[in-house]
């Protein structure tokens, strides 16, 4: 072949961390923390987690001492979940901080789950829990001054609602989580309304097409 001046074939497998996450997708759960300073100058953890398929949001707890409290939250999260669900989830993916115990990561090796923790200094690998990270703080916590742990609760809670239902993703075909398999929108006519759903007190639209 080489006297004949023919190349090598191309690389026939993939093996970058993107196509892992592509053909996985549907068993891989990304986790991850990020904090929110109150008026009060305390400082609360958000603990959530997201399905990389779906690009489902789940809040898991808010809490101040999030060492303690990650394994519980772990726990009530699996707990809600049926069997098939919580048994569907192949590859765990974390960072290396020091609030994911060995019995934090025991809830899920526990229902057949693999934990991957990320390398240091490679955020990239749990880049979609990261994006979820960085839109939470753009389009709410940071444009809202918190006062207490409750407080903090309901407004991610009320945005996780936003993101799930109604806010639409590329990767999703400009569809929601929880509208994949909704039927499509009907076309735009003479007789169609559009309506306002107000989230955060105004902060967040919402419009829905009514027939």
């Amino acid at each position: 072949m080489q006297q004949a001046g023919i190349d090598p074939t191309p690389q026939r497998a993939d093996h970058s961390w993107a196509r892992f996450l592509k053909a996985q997708a549907t068993g891989i759960v990304g986790v991850d923390v990020f904090h929110v300073d109150t008026v009060l100058l305390r400082r609360l953890f958000v603990l959530f987690f997201i399905e990389h398929d779906t690009r489902r949001v789940h809040i898991a707890g808010v809490t101040r001492h999030v060492t303690a409290g990650a394994t519980q939250c772990a726990r009530n999260l699996l707990m809600s979940w049926d069997d098939a669900r919580a048994e569907g989830i192949g590859f765990l993916i974390r960072d290396n901080a020091g609030y994911f115990t060995e019995g934090f990561d025991a809830v899920f090796t526990t229902v057949g789950a693999r934990v991957v923790p990320i390398l240091p200094g490679v955020p990239r690998m749990n880049a979609i829990a990261e994006r979820w990270v960085g839109s939470c703080r753009r389009e709410a916590t940071d444009r809202i001054l918190i006062t207490s742990e409750r407080h903090l609760r309901l407004v991610v809670d009320e945005y996780a609602h936003h993101y799930n239902d109604h806010r639409a993703h590329r990767s999703l075909r400009q569809r929601s989580p929880n509208s994949l398999h909704a039927p499509s929108r009907p076309a735009e006519d003479e007789q169609t309304r559009i309506i306002r759903h107000d989230r955060l007190g105004g902060l967040i639209h919402e419009y829905t097409q009514v027939a």
